[in-house]
């Protein structure tokens, strides 16, 4: 899994500002870049000017750079069509298909020898044009992909769509990736963010990358021009192997605090009514979880079983019916209304851990 942002060359940013930007996401643990190099309201002349600049440093990062690619794109580099090696030396790790090649072709550059990876469109990808690419023997193993981005206000993709479209490239073993906004300083000309998902527009990153993990894309990447310092802390600080709940407490005790620090795995033999935590009687050890607030249970309250449940003690749930109350039942926190909708990510070997919101 990978955190990303977007450069885009000519256009919001001065050079000193993109170089700032790359530093501060290096040191935060993001690993990939995405640009295009046919914006058409990019200045060309700045753009020129800057691409193999920042290309070479970010190069001496060690980022992998993504680049939107089309025939105009070798031109303007001035490389010959579909000549990799050259992009290669410029320091392009992966090639985004944007338009302009036949399936041939893209099989083709699946198969060069000079390490470059393939991205696949994953918002336009269907199973008729994979099974094309099948026939054709296509490289699935120097291959990746990642949804577009929507500029203008209701034209981000549904949900269903990207779990829809995950599905088919998961089939094949492809990993995928998706777009955040910013809300510092959104991409000209429109500047209403760049999401991929039309539910994030105006959101906050960390709460929208959180989601976009929780469907299972594996790479998320700002999209807008200059995300700030803070919103690359809130995103490098989120996990991506695990679905953040943010809860607030309900009782205040050092051993049950400790317990909703923990990250757990969600049992595999799901549970009807609940979210069964797997490690929690185990992360207990020989604590006593004593009885506290065993009030009635409403949905996306955490509850941990007291004293009086005996073998039970420690066991943590995430309540998925409203239940009566239990004495032997402590109501620890709730999660807040607006990661409710989570939980129903959170099948059976999913991780997820808390975390406490004033």
């Amino acid at each position: 899994m990978s955190l990303g942002f977007s450069v885009y060359f000519g256009l919001d940013n001065s050079m000193e500002e993109n170089i700032k930007l790359l530093i501060d996401a290096k040191k935060m643990g993001f690993s990939r870049i995405f640009t295009s190099l046919h914006v058409p309201e990019a200045d060309y002349k700045i753009l020129r000017d800057e691409v193999k600049e920042f290309f070479r440093i970010a190069k001496d990062y060690q980022m992998d750079i993504i680049s939107d690619v089309s025939p105009n794109t070798f031109k303007f580099l001035n490389i010959e069509n579909m000549n990799l090696k050259e992009l290669k030396n410029l320091g392009v790790k992966t090639l985004r298909i944007d338009f302009g090649y036949s399936e041939e072709e893209i099989v083709k550059m699946s198969k060069n020898t000079y390490g470059i990876k393939l991205q696949l469109n994953a918002s336009t990808v269907t199973e008729e044009f994979l099974i094309k690419l099948d026939r054709m023997g296509m490289n699935y193993d120097n291959v990746d992909a990642l949804h577009n981005f929507y500029p203008r206000e209701g034209t981000g993709i549904s949900e269903e769509c990207m779990v829809e479209k995950n599905f088919i490239l998961s089939n094949r073993g492809i990993e995928v990736g998706a777009f955040i906004e910013s809300n510092n300083r959104k991409r000209s000309p429109l500047k209403n963010g760049l999401p991929t998902l039309e539910e994030h527009r105006g959101k906050e990153v960390r709460n929208c990358a959180n989601h976009l993990f929780a469907l299972g894309n594996t790479s998320v990447f700002i999209g807008d021009s200059l995300p700030s310092y803070e919103e690359l802390k809130n995103l490098s600080q989120l996990r991506q192997d695990a679905i953040e709940l943010r809860i607030k407490l309900k009782v205040h005790d050092k051993i049950i605090e400790e317990l909703l620090k923990q990250v757990y795995s969600s049992r595999i033999d799901e549970a009807r009514d609940v979210i069964r935590a797997a490690e929690s009687r185990l992360i207990l050890d020989k604590n006593k979880v004593k009885p506290l607030n065993t009030v009635d249970k409403n949905i996306g309250d955490i509850v941990i079983d007291n004293v009086d449940y005996g073998r039970y003690m420690g066991e943590l749930q995430i309540i998925k019916v409203n239940q009566k109350a239990d004495i032997r039942t402590n109501v620890v926190a709730s999660i807040l209304q607006e990661d409710i909708h989570l939980l129903k990510y959170i099948k059976g070997g999913k991780k997820f851990y808390f975390s406490i919101v004033n």
